[in-house]
């Protein structure tokens, strides 16, 4: 873009009001924008890409061809609910491609994490140019790129991959939220009527729980973060953390132990608890759990997850530690 700075008369977005003349005025650009043409999104299914879409569709409709990759690294239930949202709801132009065993296949065997990282982004880019050369008639790639990502990278969100792709694919870019913080994002996202876990969603990294799954990720390991990952959210949901606590999660690292199961003994698992709270995530503090509500997880996963034995809770703050394990 050659402008990159906010318009230093474009109110803060914090009422449904705002947010709606934000909608009617981007419909109109974008309509301008595009023309009759087409344009081809990345959609992860988190806020950004998400609220991207809902508003591209509520502008130009099928001219829209969204692309949602599974890598098989999103949390429980995340596939679907982008496929229901947006393809069954929204009626979007939809592309699902299920490339869980072409990730898992590459990631075979890599414990480096930043290997992990690479390998990750370097995958979604082939998968993502395949499914860009399927389509006919593409001019516009939407990206989700916010302000913060303006002002730290100068434009340029490298997870959504643009830098990545080959240079017959350079398509013109559609950012529309390219002037708005994260706050802004979901209240537009709220009135575009995408649901609250959606829009509300806690921060997620790039490669899933590919960084969650510590050391070479295995099946079995991956599985059980995604549904330890599943228990807890559901309990601090029901328990009132859900919005009160910034981001919370599992992992579940490489090694084992002795444990003991109807009477057996067990070598399995442990699962690692993480829950902090920070402003700008350059520190963090760890949320205080109450104990009864810590134990009746425990007892959920140790009971419900296949392969483990143990629940551990992280009591590190940033600094020492980091808000990710890897």
């Amino acid at each position: 873009m050659e402008n990159n700075k906010r318009p230093e008369s474009m109110a803060r977005i914090n009422t449904k009001a705002l947010a709606d003349k934000f909608i009617d005025e981007q419909v109109k650009l974008l309509q301008k924008q595009v023309g009759k043409k087409k344009v081809l999104l990345a959609l992860s299914g988190g806020v950004d890409s998400s609220v991207v879409a809902a508003l591209l569709i509520k502008a130009i409709g099928k001219q829209l061809v969204c692309v949602h990759v599974n890598h098989g690294l999103l949390r429980k239930g995340e596939p679907e609910q982008v496929v229901e949202v947006f393809r069954n709801q929204m009626k979007a132009n939809l592309v699902y491609v299920d490339a869980t065993d072409r990730f898992l296949n590459k990631l075979a065997g890599v414990a480096d994490p930043e290997q992990k990282r690479k390998i990750i982004g370097a995958e979604f880019i082939r998968v993502f140019e395949e499914e860009a050369r399927k389509q006919d008639g593409i001019e516009f790639l939407a990206q989700g790129t916010i302000y913060p990502d303006i002002i730290e990278s100068k434009g340029v969100k490298a997870h959504h991959n643009v830098g990545g792709l080959p240079a017959d694919l350079q398509f013109e870019l559609v950012e529309p939220l390219r002037f708005l913080y994260k706050d802004e994002v979901r209240m537009v996202g709220s009135a575009l009527g995408l649901p609250d876990g959606m829009v509300y969603r806690q921060p997620f990294p790039g490669p899933g729980l590919g960084v969650r799954c510590l050391g070479a990720i295995t099946r079995d390991r991956l599985e059980a973060v995604r549904e330890s990952d599943a228990i807890l959210r559901e309990e601090f949901a029901k328990n009132g953390l859900e919005g009160k606590v910034w981001q919370y999660f599992t992992a579940v690292p490489d090694f084992k132990s002795v444990g003991v199961k109807d009477g057996a003994r067990t070598f399995a698992y442990p699962v690692i608890i993480r829950a902090v709270n920070t402003v700008d995530a350059m520190t963090a503090t760890v949320e205080e759990i109450p104990y009864e509500l810590l134990k009746h997880i425990t007892q959920r996963i140790t009971t419900e997850v296949k392969g483990v034995n143990r629940v551990l809770y992280d009591l590190t703050p940033k600094p020492s530690g980091t808000i990710e394990w890897e």
